[in-house]
């Protein structure tokens, strides 16, 4: 049997699964960013008809789900799992989309790298001859998360500058063993939680740029690879503290991260509409992921690609109690074949 471990965190992927189909969706504010023409709807109302924010959240992203079958021309009754995951207690919004959709369900919880750590595992169980297809999601809501995790919204609190706008805005990879579609998964680095003691709820980008760091120094010494074997690396949410942060640690590590680094928090929004430093959630790495960096592989732009969420491990509970805020990074190699 082949050993498909590489260093102590990544691995290869012989078989290389397939992207088969992806889909995106969001709402009016990522709608007028940078990006909003490649998401695949947009919606103006962020209840979405429903009596809450949290039933809206659920309900973009089984919808999310569906579109991406539907482009595939399948139903969920012939999809092998659904992986999936979101910011809200007890992953509820992929609960409840799980049990509409009458999936196997394997719930994850990455914080804001679910993405990037749904499309490893995934692609891992389809390798490794567990699963045909899986379906892959996430999902983060502005006005679910900040009642949260912060304060009412009612209350209309400042947010200082080093915060980030929580993305409400959902996406779905679908993965398959079908060897005809262009883009692959041809490698994975799973993410170590680092903590370098940062407890201000505000600033997720401080804590999880280490993270990041780590597993992208981690990834390119397992695979024996440098910055430059990759048309595009890409973090989740990092943001624009958190961005600068990260390129100040790789260059102390002696990776230069040039202008083929980017992060999906920087690029969301626009200076013009307000969002201090950046998106964050889940739905962030995901929206973008979900369209327009697969529409940039599929067009030929980037051909190998290391897409690496990020996640903040925080729980309100445990940030009340004055601790600090511990962090992962996931990593997967996509590459047009």
């Amino acid at each position: 049997m082949m050993d498909k471990k590489r260093g102590k965190q990544s691995y290869v992927l012989p078989d290389k699964p397939r992207v088969t189909a992806w889909a995106s969706m969001a709402g009016k504010k990522e709608a007028a960013g940078p990006l909003g023409a490649t998401f695949d709807e947009t919606f103006e109302d962020d209840t979405l008809g429903e009596k809450s924010w949290e039933r809206a959240e659920s309900k973009m992203l089984e919808h999310v789900v569906d579109m991406a079958l539907s482009k595939a021309k399948i139903f969920a009754d012939s999809v092998d799992l659904f992986l999936g995951g979101d910011l809200l207690n007890q992953i509820v919004s992929a609960g409840y989309t799980a049990r509409s959709l009458g999936i196997p369900f394997l719930g994850l919880y990455g914080a804001c790298s679910t993405m990037a750590e749904s499309i490893m595992l995934g692609s891992m169980l389809i390798d490794g001859g567990f699963a045909h297809n899986a379906v892959c999601a996430t999902c983060s809501h502005f006005s679910t998360a900040e009642r949260q995790y912060r304060f009412p919204l009612e209350l209309g609190s400042q947010r200082t500058p080093s915060a980030q706008w929580t993305v409400t805005g959902a996406g779905a990879t679908l993965l398959t063993k079908d060897t005809t579609h262009p883009i692959a998964v041809e490698a994975a680095t799973v993410g170590s939680v680092y903590d370098l003691k940062q407890t201000d709820a505000n600033n997720m980008g401080a804590a999880m740029a280490p993270a990041a760091m780590m597993t992208l120094k981690a990834h390119l010494s397992d695979m024996g690879r440098k910055v430059s074997d990759y048309d595009l690396i890409v973090t989740g949410d990092l943001g624009h503290v958190g961005y600068d942060l990260m390129k100040i640690l790789c260059e102390k590590e002696g990776i230069c991260l040039d202008k083929r680094y980017i992060d999906c928090g920087c690029e969301v929004f626009d200076e013009s509409q307000d969002v201090h430093a950046g998106g964050s959630g889940c739905g962030c790495s995901a929206c973008c992921l979900n369209g327009w960096l697969y529409g940039r592989m599929l067009s030929g732009e980037v051909k190998r690609m290391l897409f690496m969420a990020t996640g903040a491990l925080m729980s309100p509970t445990m940030s009340q109690q004055g601790e600090s805020i511990p962090s992962v990074a996931h990593a997967v190699s996509l590459e047009v074949v």
